[in-house]
């Protein structure tokens, strides 16, 4: 079991990866190659990173078989928790603590996606989730 457990977080870093990267590289090249505002071309990255993370999640992490309704809809919230508690994290930290921000910002990055593990893996992705014993085998473990 430890081996899939492994796996599946090799896996959510994978897809958090392929999202930032999606996000920045978007945001990018709307910004400096199409000549969008930083605003904008961030919004933009930042939704086509939302869906490259839930197609992922849903598909290759958690082998979810949820309908999209269902788990669109549970990741959304998901995502908008995280989102909030981004931000009380950052206003706390720089308005509160009076930390620096990057020091706050980077304490947030490796908060959230732990939050976000937690809620996906016991709830966006959970009730019609292939069972772990089957998802095992498919991909080669044994126990």
């Amino acid at each position: 079991m430890w081996r899939a457990d492994a796996g599946r977080l090799v896996r959510y870093g994978l897809s958090g990866s392929a999202s930032a990267v999606t996000h920045l590289g978007l945001a990018l090249a709307l910004h400096e190659g199409a000549g969008f505002t930083p605003v904008l071309a961030s919004g933009i990255g930042f939704v086509a990173s939302i869906v490259v993370s839930y197609v992922l999640q849903r598909n290759w992490v958690f082998r979810s078989r949820t309908t999209h309704v269902t788990g669109g809809a549970k990741f959304l919230a998901v995502t908008a928790v995280a989102w909030t508690v981004n931000t009380v994290v950052v206003w706390a930290g720089t308005a509160i603590l009076h930390a620096p921000y990057r020091h706050v910002q980077v304490a947030a990055l490796f908060l959230i996606p732990v939050f976000n593990f937690a809620l996906n893996s016991r709830w966006t992705f959970i009730s019609e989730s292939i069972p772990q014993r089957q998802a095992d085998r498919e991909a080669g473990y044994r126990r």
